[in-house]
């Protein structure tokens, strides 16, 4: 599914907020308990550390934050935001939706709330959502946050997966603007015949909870890596030369390329079938590993408030993820630089912004 530029209104970003967790697990850490080592996961994936959630957290208090913080820098109150889409494999519950938890616990009382599941892609596709919703005239104010705590799912027998995964929250506000300006193009497409590939077998109306499942460990993320590469670079390169060609633009135009952080080796192959330098390429995957639905919002907040995206910044952003999903935006920046300082160091202290 591709959104292309032509809306009624344009649609830009005027809010960005992340929250990580105070827990830093290191991969000496992980080395304590499976066997690996921190020059195995370094050299595999470029992963030295990532969070993980308190016992208390989860996945709406960690959403909650980051979205406080992107709705107080677009000078948005929670209760003008007209919907809530919030990306996630891992809810608080089933019922009700992860979405709906944080509309009450925000307070934002007239937002539609719900969630979305596409895994990794789960904020691009958020992105194309906003779009459509304002671009269409069907909102004003649409909040999009990508949220994990992947650390409830993983399992921490499988050193191919535990060291890959942090949990974190990333969040945006999105608005209207002037046509022509803001989003020029989202690209979005799945393929359900490769679910296999990235998948947790069991839980819900397939394979229920019991037993079995349990003991075989079906409800941890399973991963068949060797057929998940080629797949990941082929697909956020394909749609990232969409997306550049629908906004006008050639790969040289690209200033900012904000890639899903789920390898290293991933963003390395992608940018370089691209043509792009390495400085214009934004890598946070060895602070906080493949937080899912989370690392693009998050890498987003924090090159926007240490100033490395400006206005009229031309940024493009690609994923890839469990489904299989795939997707890529485009947008030339049109927010003010804020005067904010990156919240990092609130978030190691556990403070909010």
């Amino acid at each position: 599914m591709s959104l292309r530029p032509e809306t009624l209104r344009g649609v830009t970003i005027t809010g960005t907020g992340m929250y990580v967790p105070d827990q830093i697990v290191t991969n000496h850490d992980l080395a304590k308990i499976v066997e690996t080592t921190d020059e195995w996961i370094v050299e595999r994936t470029g992963i030295r550390a990532r969070r993980k959630a308190a016992p208390e957290q989860a996945s709406s208090d960690l959403a909650l934050i980051a979205c406080q913080r992107a709705l107080e820098m677009a000078k948005v109150d929670p209760k003008d935001v007209d919907q809530i889409i919030l990306a996630t494999t891992t809810p608080d519950r089933i019922l009700p939706s992860c979405g709906c938890t944080l509309q009450r616990k925000l307070g934002a009382t007239k937002a539609a709330a719900y969630d979305v599941f596409a895994a990794c892609t789960g904020f691009v596709y958020g992105m194309g959502m906003a779009r459509g919703l304002i671009g269409g005239g069907m909102a004003d104010t649409v909040l999009v946050v990508g949220v994990e705590t992947l650390s409830r799912i993983v399992d921490y027998t499988d050193r191919n997966t535990c060291v890959l995964f942090g949990d974190g929250a990333g969040a945006a506000v999105f608005q209207a603007c002037e046509p022509g300006t803001g989003i020029h193009a989202v690209d979005m497409h799945s393929d359900g015949e490769l679910g296999e590939v990235l998948e947790v077998p069991a839980g819900i109306s397939r394979n229920p909870a019991n037993e079995h499942t349990v003991a075989a460990r079906e409800h941890f993320i399973r991963m068949q890596g060797k057929k998940l590469f080629p797949f990941a670079v082929r697909s956020m390169e394909d749609a990232t030369r969409k997306c550049v060609e629908r906004a006008g633009w050639s790969t040289d135009d690209v200033q900012v390329f904000i890639p899903h952080q789920a390898n290293l080796r991933i963003i390395e192959g992608v940018r370089e079938r691209l043509g792009l330098p390495e400085d214009r390429v934004y890598v946070n995957i060895d602070r906080y590993g493949n937080t899912s639905s989370a690392s693009i919002p998050i890498a987003l907040d924090e090159l926007v408030r240490s100033g490395k995206i400006k206005p009229g910044d031309h940024v493009a952003f690609a994923a890839f993820g469990g489904g299989a999903t795939w997707g890529a935006s485009t947008m030339t920046w049109t927010a003010p630089v804020p005067s904010y300082a990156p919240v990092e160091a609130a978030a190691a202290t556990g403070g909010a912004a």
